[in-house]
């Protein structure tokens, strides 16, 4: 009998228990729904909000809209996406509020003849988070909207106020600028790595 309520004790609670509890307002689910999911959405935060203090806040601030709407999830996908879109919100409406962001590029300049596939398939996630977040706030945005996020070039510009073709460009840009970068990186480290073996 003891085993069986250790047992029971130390079962935690799923997404969609935490989800229930969350719909009656108590505050135990609602701590642990947030204890549950505020690193992995501080992490999309930074994504968009260089500032750790100023996406902290930001999330704290989705949390607070996912309490106020969660009776709104039609239980249609999963609930942890449909927290993160709120997430993504509320940071797309802190970057409009405090950052300008540069988004009129002309679609002509823009090199589309680039090799997406090889250049993706090079990168490693912990160079490409570091990279994003050197990006122009526009290219930023855009990118992780549709390489991270999965919009479409559509759902960008209703999102961003934008046209289509802005978005394709601040993509393409992004991504020329990021394969730059990574092989930048890749360079110098080949060019580190030749230095010692020559030392030793």
């Amino acid at each position: 009998m003891k085993i069986n309520e250790m047992l029971t004790i130390q079962k935690s609670p799923t997404l969609e228990d935490l989800r229930k509890g969350c719909e009656k307002a108590k505050p135990k689910a609602q701590r642990e729904l947030y204890n549950k999911l505020a690193p992995k959405m501080l992490g999309v935060c930074l994504r968009y909000i260089k500032d750790k203090a100023e996406a902290e806040h930001v999330m704290v601030g989705g949390f607070v809209k996912v309490f106020e709407k969660i009776k709104q999830f039609s239980g249609e996908g999963s609930f942890e996406g449909w927290i993160r879109r709120i997430i993504v919100n509320e940071a797309l409406m802190y970057i409009r509020k405090n950052q300008s962001m540069t988004l009129a590029v002309e679609v002509e300049e823009v090199d589309f003849q680039l090799d997406y596939g090889a250049f993706e398939s090079s990168l490693i996630a912990e160079d490409l988070i570091d990279l994003i977040q050197d990006l122009p706030i526009g290219y930023k945005t855009v990118f992780n909207l549709y390489a991270i996020e999965g919009y479409n070039h559509a759902e960008i510009a209703e999102k961003l106020d934008i046209t289509e073709s802005t978005s394709k460009s601040q993509l393409s840009r992004a991504r020329k600028m990021l394969q730059k970068k990574l092989y930048e990186l890749e360079t110098a480290e080949l060019k580190n790595i030749g230095n010692h073996g020559s030392g030793e």
